[in-house]
């Protein structure tokens, strides 16, 4: 998915200096952003107060929307650098096209996962004959410096292993959970799991100590660490615990999202993951002269143009504001 924002800001993320390296509880609201006429998501990340957790830097959650007499989500070809999408649903369909000449229909509890490394240009669209409804999230994860310029790929895995207790069923996404790990290609330490709860569900699902996490609350009434979590929020956990407890009030999904914490600072504008500001530069150069991002075959449509790079010089800040 693209950040359409027009006039994006762009930040250093990463680097070790802020990680908070004992559990805490920190809550991160929204901000809402409109993804053309009939799709609105929620962005947790990056957020005022904290831009990554782990290599994750982008979180969208949106839905779930009724689009019975909608055209749902119509996000044209855009490019990507630095960066894996990670595509993941709980209702509906995404038809995923990209400039490698990949075309795939995404569905609930399925994988989509594209690797941009130095430059890739993809659209996302709700088929023209679709469901009733779309719900899901959006997310992106960093790629160290030794990867970052890799080939691009898209993986599209049906079948991901599972995590089972009393009342709980994880689904592991990416990296490894409880033993269980991901078919995914994952370039740092990291984790992330959709967690399905029934009504009256008290879990506790295990951590490494040395990653940070975050969970975010995807449906339903659930409290995380005993704190109640509302649909379309997300909850900071700092570092430094084995264990998580949760406990629902109605059947609940959610996200767990972490992984080791990512050392190196980022810049990161538009759709776009760099070192430096230059880099970011020539790169939307690049995609608006048509070169290096490729080409989305069968898209009925022009691709998305960059918005302006900002006048004002980049100013590091750091993990968090």
């Amino acid at each position: 998915m693209s950040n359409l924002d027009r006039a994006p800001v762009p930040s250093v993320c990463g680097g070790r200096g802020f990680v908070v390296a004992e559990p805490v509880r920190e809550l991160l609201s929204p901000r809402r952003v409109r993804l053309g006429a009939s799709t609105e998501v929620r962005r947790l990340l990056p957020n005022l107060g904290r831009r990554m957790v782990g290599a994750w830097a982008f979180v969208d959650h949106y839905g779930p929307d009724d689009i019975a007499d909608e055209p749902g989500m119509q996000v044209p070809p855009h490019p990507h650098m630095g960066l894996q999408t990670v595509s993941w649903l709980h209702d509906g369909e995404v038809l995923h096209r990209d400039s490698t000449g990949s075309l795939r229909t995404i569905r609930p509890g399925e994988l989509g996962l594209m690797t941009s490394g130095r430059a890739i240009s993809h659209s996302e669209q709700s088929p023209s004959s679709h469901a009733r409804f779309l719900h899901g999230a959006q997310l992106w994860v960093a790629l160290p410096d030794t990867h970052r310029h890799t080939d691009p790929r898209f993986e599209h895995h049906t079948e991901l292993p599972r995590v089972t207790a009393p009342g709980l069923s994880a689904t592991v996404l990416l990296g490894t959970l409880d033993g269980a790990t991901s078919p995914g290609t994952a370039y740092t330490p990291i984790v992330g799991a959709d967690l399905a709860l029934t009504r009256g569900a008290d879990a506790r699902v295990p951590l490494d100590p040395d990653f940070e996490y975050a969970v975010l609350s995807m449906s339903g009434e659930a409290h995380v660490d005993g704190v109640p979590l509302l649909p379309g929020s997300m909850l900071y956990l700092g570092c430094g615990r084995t264990e998580l407890p949760l406990r629902a009030e109605s059947d609940a999904g959610l996200m767990l999202l972490g992984g080791e914490p990512f050392g190196e600072e980022l810049v990161m504008w538009w759709n776009f993951v760099g070192r430096s500001q230059e880099e970011i530069a020539r790169a939307r150069e690049d995609w608006m002269t048509g070169t290096r991002f490729g080409e989305v075959k069968g898209y009925d449509g022009e691709p998305l143009p960059a918005p302006e790079l900002p006048s004002v010089p980049l100013k590091p800040r750091g993990r968090v504001r």
